[in-house]
C-alpha cells in the first residue's frame, strides 16, 4: 500500500477484507454471471466435460467455478485463489464431489499441490491483477495438455475514447460509491478502476498470449454496458 493506494501485490489481502460483500456487489452488476457462463462455454468440451480436468485459477468466491460447472458438469474442477477469505466463501457453498478448492498463487501453483496436465484453464478477472503476467501466462500454458485451452475473461478496454468514458462513468457513478457503501473502504474499487485503464487493449493482450507460446487466439467482447470493456480470450497450447 502506498499513500492509501492499493498495489497489485496487496490485492489478495484486500480481497480478504472485502470477501463478505463481494458476491452481493458483483451480483448487482447486470450480466456479470451471464458473461462468466458465456466465457466458460468457450471450452466447448464434449459430453459435459466427462473425463476432463479443469483449473479455475483466481476462482474467488466461486462465481467462475459455478460458470465452469454449468459448462462442464461432469469435469473435475480445481479452484485456486490466493485469498483465504474469498476461498472460505467459495468452500461454504454446495458443490459436487468433482469440485475442490486450493489456496495458492499463480506464480507457485505446484507448492499448493496443483499440477497438470489440464484440459482447460479458466482465468476470470485475474491476469490484470498479477504482478508479472508475462511470467504467469507461460506457467499456465505449461499446465495444459497439448491442445488444451486457456480462457481468459477480463477487463481489456478497446482503444479509443468511448470505452474509457463509459468505464469512468460506471466506476465513479456506481462501482466506487457502492463499494464504499458496502464495505466502508473504496480503495479496492478505485484500484479496479485504475487497473483496467492501465491494462492491455484487446489487441495487446492477444499479442501477450501469443508471446506466451499460445496459438489460435480468439477474442470476443461482452455485451451490454461492458461492450468494448470486458473481453473473453480463447487460446490453445500447441500440440
Amino acid at each position: 500500500m502506498t499513500g492509501g493506494r492499493l498495489l497489485r501485490r496487496d490485492v489478495p489481502t484486500a480481497f480478504d477484507r472485502h470477501a463478505a460483500a463481494y458476491d452481493r456487489l458483483v451480483g448487482a452488476n447486470p450480466g456479470y454471471h451471464a458473461d462468466l457462463r458465456r466465457a466458460a462455454r468457450a471450452f466447448a468440451l464434449p459430453a459435459g466435460g466427462a473425463g476432463a480436468r479443469l483449473l479455475d485459477v483466481g476462482c474467488g468466491t466461486g462465481a467462475s467455478t459455478v460458470a465452469l460447472l454449468a459448462a462442464a458438469p461432469h469435469a473435475e474442477i480445481i479452484g485456486v485463489d490466493a485469498s483465504p477469505g474469498m476461498l472460505a466463501r467459495a468452500r461454504a457453498k454446495p458443490w459436487p464431489a468433482t469440485v475442490r478448492f486450493v489456496e495458492g498463487r499463480v506464480e507457485d501453483l505446484p507448492a499448493g499441490g496443483v499440477g497438470g496436465p489440464f484440459d482447460g484453464v479458466f482465468a476470470a478477472y485475474l491476469v490484470r491483477n498479477l504482478p508479472a503476467p508475462d511470467a504467469a501466462l507461460p506457467a499456465l500454458r505449461s499446465l495444459l495438455r497439448p491442445g488444451g485451452v486457456l480462457v481468459v475473461h477480463d477487463y481489456a478496454l478497446r482503444d479509443g475514447p468511448v470505452a474509457r468514458l463509459v468505464w469512468h462513468a460506471v466506476c465513479w457513478g456506481v462501482i466506487i460509491p457502492a463499494g464504499r457503501l458496502a464495505t466502508g473502504d473504496a480503495r479496492l474499487y478505485r484500484y479496479l478502476w485504475r487497473s483496467a485503464l492501465d491494462f492491455d487493449s484487446p489487441e495487446a493482450f492477444a499479442d501477450r498470449l501469443r508471446r506466451a507460446g499460445l496459438i489460435g487466439v480468439q477474442t470476443r467482447t461482452a455485451g451490454g454496458w461492458q461492450r468494448g470493456i470486458v473481453h473473453t480470450f480463447r487460446a490453445e497450447a500447441p500440440s
